[in-house]
């Protein structure tokens, strides 16, 4: 053993020492009803994704690099889908998942300005936003309040001469129903994007989700199944997509070399293109109006380390699901989400609709849970139509709404959700289940 990996290895025993000594005390400390703060979500980390930080920042490979490679490899492996590519946020990776459907090589199928995207209004607004900041026309249909997700018997009406794609997400790591979105797309001829960003490790009749589509994609932003901190991926079966999302993430170039590497093809200044002289630099081509939506190779570390561990989470998740589920189902002033059927949801939280005839309001019950240190949500964005971002948005054009979004509206009023990450035990569990029951029981 050389000197410098000597130094290495005492490193990062030291590492583990130092996350033995600060962190694993506060991550196994004793849950004391009333005191201890009930999170809907957090880090659950160990040493190794300390080690494996500490690791790349001696590399100090700054940017993309082996760990990011490695992970690519691991996710497209624990999807079963051919790539994977890592992007800066879950966020990122919906601007990279729509903007690729974009590109001048799909030829007839080019998502182009003024055509229209079937999504729903009821969830995060950055699943939106890119098809909005393209020029392209979102059409919002409703919510099916059993499964929190798109009601799928308004696909039909939704449908126009310009529909080119359908963008959604799993709610709260619930399938949406795929069979009939899927078949629906096939019929059509149209785009499927999912937002897997809360669904990651659910499965549709034993299928990925995220897989069924043309495009799926994830974030790592810590609340979420796996953290890498900041992070996402897109992911793809298609040859095409797949070098289009390269193109778009790393600038618009049309080269493919990675970085630090020169003339993979042989043919650097032997091409040409466009107008551009003969014999330009192929790594200063662009083919597309692309971005910078890399991450560090710390950052993907950390995600080796998270992905280890991600079926277990994803079982912790399941587990505290079915307590939450079991301790709460015969409150009959709430209505709980349902199980979409032919699927095995990885939930990222626990979603409750007060019902019609209750006599008390979602914010009435919200702060009692807040006060007594239970942190809650409201489905994120609830009606995205009634924010401030939708003010300068008055032309048809702009946007298609299909019916009145009844439901969508229920959901903006009278749901929230409490969390069930892996960091909680059966005392966190029983804590929250206790005090909903005690604040509908005093009503």
């Amino acid at each position: 053993m050389t000197k410098s990996e000597q130094l290495k290895q005492e490193i990062l025993n030291k590492t583990k020492e130092y996350y033995e000594l600060v962190h694993k005390p506060v991550q196994e400390k004793e849950f004391v009803d009333g005191e201890s703060r009930v999170n809907y979500a957090g880090r659950v980390f160990d040493e190794t994704e300390m080690q494996y930080l500490v690791d790349s920042s001696l590399d100090f490979w700054l940017t993309y690099g082996d760990y990011s490679k490695k992970f690519e490899k691991q996710l497209a492996k624990y999807l079963n889908i051919r790539w994977a590519f890592l992007v800066n946020s879950g966020s990122s990776a919906n601007l990279l998942a729509f903007y690729a459907l974009t590109s001048p090589l799909l030829k007839e199928k080019q998502v182009k300005r003024g055509d229209e995207v079937i999504t729903v209004a009821a969830g995060f607004p950055t699943t939106v936003s890119p098809i909005v900041q393209y020029g392209a026309v979102p059409v919002f249909v409703d919510m099916d309040l059993t499964h929190a997700n798109i009601d799928t018997t308004q696909l039909e009406f939704a449908l126009s001469p310009k529909t080119k794609a359908i963008m959604i997400a799993h709610g709260l790591g619930n399938p949406f129903n795929l069979r009939v979105v899927k078949d629906f797309c096939d019929k059509h001829n149209l785009w499927l994007i999912e937002d897997n960003c809360d669904a990651l490790g659910s499965t549709y009749e034993g299928k990925p989700t995220g897989t069924w589509g043309d495009i799926g994609t994830s974030s790592f932003y810590p609340p979420h199944h796996m953290t890498m901190g900041e992070g996402g991926a897109t992911y793809t079966d298609n040859p095409l997509l797949k070098k289009i999302m390269l193109s778009m993430r790393d600038w618009g170039r049309d080269c493919w070399c990675e970085s630090g590497v020169d003339n993979t093809c042989g043919k650097r200044f032997a091409q040409s293109f466009g107008s551009l002289p003969k014999g330009y630099d192929h790594k200063y081509v662009y083919s597309h109006f692309g971005f910078n939506l890399k991450v560090s190779d710390m950052q993907a570390a950390v995600g080796c380390a998270q992905l280890e561990k991600l079926p277990s989470f994803v079982e912790k998740r399941k587990e505290n699901h079915k307590k939450l589920y079991d301790g709460l189902k015969d409150i009959k002033e709430l209505q709980l989400v349902e199980t979409q059927p032919n699927s095995e949801p990885s939930w990222f939280g626990f979603m409750m609709t007060l019902k019609d005839s209750v006599n008390f309001s979602r914010n009435e019950i919200v702060e009692y849970l807040e006060g007594n240190k239970i942190q809650t949500r409201n489905l994120f964005a609830g009606n995205m139509l009634r924010h401030p971002m939708f003010d300068s948005m008055v032309l048809d054009t702009d946007y298609r709404v299909i019916g009145d979004l009844k439901v969508t509206d229920k959901i903006m009023t009278d749901s929230f959700w409490i969390g069930l990450y892996p960091g909680m035990g059966d005392d966190a569990i029983n804590y929250m289940i206790k005090n909903i029951r005690e604040f509908v029981d005093s009503k």
